[in-house]
């Protein structure tokens, strides 16, 4: 029926347009005239078969204006003519409600009595004309050759496909709230009808694109669409936001096909990341078994390794936001950084058990990147599990006790042996400082930190600092003062050494 009507229909220039709209601008007009003239043909004993009959096309006739008005929806916000054709179709949709009423009316009377032409069920054939409008509509910008809204730079014929499809639907949908709105009454509440239609057509689309074999760029791409793009920006645009009824809608693929264009995504993007991750580790683990020390920036020790990490699964799970609906799923891929993490961790404890003239700089290195990565994954409360969290931070914990170990490992024996002393008489007589000796030693032992981060130097010397105080008490806790005099020395000892250690931690924190 609609392929009939249509070829009907050609491009009119300004000039036909302005005369058409000039005819059949008080399409209402002659509906009620018609209705009028039914009404009086049938109020007769014997209406005349003639005068039936010229009704019949006289209403034929204007459904045919009706239905050009309504096919010419989408020109009226480019035409020179707007205005008179925003009141031509004011004017068809006026008809067809009064159409609408005039079945109605009939609705009650015998059969015999009815006209042959009653009813006319012109809101319904409105909706399928609109149906048939909108299919024609995307079925054109799918086989458009143009380039227009930036789809020359897409690299597939899928994706310019998907575009299309999504700018025809965003363009056609805030024409309808600009304009053709305003020609209906508002309990049509056209805007959803044509969202729904349009939802209805982009779905059967993009549901055949998503049946065939896609590349999983395309397969990306189209989940982008799908769900993020589609529900979150073109149907919130700011002009249609809070109009559709986004509820009745739903999503553009069924589950199931969601579900394996998801499936398929999220494996492709686990095995990259992997790879990615691999990558990183054994360029890594290279550059330590080399011998060279690592760059310096800013006169600091610096390894890329943690911005690496860092950039693949920021990027990864960028890509994952907007292509999944399910942000629970994103653990597939934050699973794969704990897993990296343990091979980390694991392959420096292996490096530090050999022996190596760059061992001390390239834990400085890792440090940085221990803080890095510490402070990326504990700024993750959305991606990550508390659970995954946890074990990340454990495994980090690890690596950076087995750097601290390897820096100022060799300081527990000495301060052990330093403190030694503690308890004497040279100690509580102050004769001789022993604490005084042992933080002169660590001054100089220390300078050799230079080149660590000031945050990493920081952490490492507030765990030395509580290693010193460990050690400190647990030999104060071994000592054994009989006399009451020297009891009262060794408690003024005692406060004496703890205001230098304070001290001595306190200036080198601030000297960073």
């Amino acid at each position: 029926m609609w392929r009939s009507f249509l070829s009907r229909l050609r491009p009119q220039s300004n000039r036909e347009q302005q005369q058409a709209v000039h005819l059949v601008e008080q399409l209402d007009e002659v509906s009620r005239q018609l209705i009028i003239r039914e009404e009086e043909l049938f109020s007769q004993a014997a209406p005349s078969e003639e005068d039936e009959d010229q009704l019949q096309r006289d209403l034929e006739d204007l459904k045919l204006q009706i239905w050009a008005a309504v096919h010419n929806s989408f020109t009226m916000s480019s035409s020179s003519s707007a205005a008179g054709q925003f009141k031509v179709l004011r004017s068809a949709v006026d008809a067809i409600l009064q159409q609408e009423a005039q079945d109605r009316r009939w609705t009650d009377s015998p059969q015999d009595q009815v006209p042959v032409w009653r009813p006319q069920k012109c809101l319904s054939t409105h909706n399928s004309l609109l149906q048939n409008m909108v299919e024609s509509r995307l079925t054109a910008a799918v086989a458009t050759d143009d380039n227009m809204a930036g789809t020359d730079k897409l690299s597939s014929n899928v994706k310019k496909q998907v575009c299309r499809l999504g700018r025809c639907v965003k363009d056609d949908l805030l024409a309808v709230m600009r304009t053709v709105k305003n020609c209906y009454p508002p309990h049509m509440d056209i805007l959803n009808v044509y969202a729904r239609l349009y939802h209805q057509s982009f779905s059967t689309q993009l549901t055949e694109l998503a049946a065939s074999r896609l590349e999983v760029d395309d397969c990306s791409y189209l989940l982008f669409w799908v769900n993020q793009y589609y529900p979150q920006d073109l149907l919130k645009h700011e002009e249609l936001d809070g109009h559709i009824k986004m509820d009745g809608l739903g999503s553009l693929l069924l589950q199931d096909d969601l579900n394996q264009l998801e499936e398929q995504f999220l494996a492709h993007k686990e095995d990259k990341v992997k790879l990615w991750l691999h990558t990183a580790l054994q360029k890594e683990e290279e550059s330590w078994l080399s011998g060279r020390t690592p760059e310096l920036i800013d006169s600091y020790c610096f390894s890329p390794l943690a911005v690496d990490v860092i950039q693949v699964m920021e990027s990864s799970l960028a890509e994952f936001r907007c292509a999944i609906k399910d942000q629970g799923k994103a653990q597939r891929l934050t699973c794969l950084l704990e897993t990296f993490l343990c091979s980390y961790e694991r392959s420096m404890t292996a490096f530090l058990k050999g022996s190596h003239g760059n061992a001390r700089s390239v834990i400085k290195a890792q440090l940085v990147c221990e803080q890095q990565l510490r402070d990326y994954i504990t700024a993750q409360t959305e991606s990550l599990s508390e659970q995954q969290r946890h074990h990340c931070l454990h495994t980090l914990s690890a690596l950076r006790d087995c750097g601290y170990q390897c820096l100022i490992g060799p300081l527990h024996a000495h301060v052990k042996t330093g403190l030694s002393l503690l308890g004497t008489e040279g100690w509580v007589d102050g004769s001789f400082p022993v604490v005084d000796s042992l933080l002169d030693s660590l001054n100089q032992q220390l300078s050799d930190l230079v080149d660590l981060k000031p945050a990493c130097r920081q952490s490492l010397l507030s765990y030395l600092h509580q290693d010193v105080v460990l050690q400190y008490v647990k030999r104060i806790m071994k000592t054994r003062i009989r006399s009451r005099e020297q009891q009262v020395e060794g408690a003024q000892q005692i406060t004496k050494d703890t205001q230098k250690i304070d001290s001595f931690f306190t200036e080198e924190l601030l000297c960073q």
